[in-house]
C-alpha cells in the first residue's frame, strides 16, 4: 500500500513539475510582443481582408469587423502582446494573429484588438495600451457589442 501512495505522490509531482511552464493563470508572464513600430522597410505579412474570411471565420459580424480594424492599425499591433499566448507557437505580437485566420478564432485576440482599437482611437500610444493589456482591461470588452466601437 506504500509503495502504491510512492508512485502516485512520484507522478503527481511529475506532472505538476511537466506542466507548470504551460500554466498561466496567475502567471506574470508577458507574451511576446515588439518594443517599437516595425522598421520602414520590415517585410511583413498584410492583415488578411474580411474577404479572405469564411465558413467559422465569418460566422459573426465581429469577427470580420475586426479585421477591417486590424488594418487601420497595424503598427499598433505590432506593439501589443497576446495573452492566448500563440507566442508559444512562433506568433511575435496581436498583429500576427490577423495576419492569418487565427484572430478570428480567437475571443481572446478578437478582445484584444476591439480594446487597442478602442484606445488608439482615443489618443493612446502604443505602450500606454500595452499597459493596459498586461493589466487584463481587454478581457472588458464585449464581443456582441464590440463592433460598436468606433
Amino acid at each position: 500500500m506504500l509503495r502504491i501512495r510512492l508512485i502516485l505522490l512520484a507522478l503527481f509531482v511529475m506532472i505538476v513539475a511537466v506542466s507548470a511552464p504551460w500554466a498561466t493563470s496567475g502567471s506574470s508572464e508577458v507574451p511576446a510582443y515588439n518594443p517599437g513600430p516595425p522598421a520602414k522597410d520590415a517585410k511583413l505579412p498584410p492583415i488578411l481582408t474580411r474577404d479572405q474570411l469564411w465558413g467559422n471565420d465569418a460566422q459573426f459580424p465581429y469577427q470580420m469587423r475586426a479585421y477591417e480594424l486590424a488594418a487601420t492599425i497595424p503598427d499598433v499591433l505590432h506593439q501589443q502582446p497576446c495573452y492566448c499566448f500563440c507566442s508559444r507557437v512562433g506568433h511575435k505580437s496581436l498583429r500576427t494573429c490577423f495576419e492569418t485566420t487565427h484572430g478570428a478564432r480567437c475571443g481572446t485576440c478578437l478582445r484584444e484588438l476591439y480594446y487597442t482599437y478602442r484606445e488608439s482611437k482615443s489618443g493612446k500610444t502604443a505602450a500606454q495600451i500595452r499597459k493596459g493589456i498586461i493589466a487584463g482591461e481587454w478581457q472588458q470588452i464585449d464581443l456582441e457589442t464590440a463592433t460598436s466601437i468606433k
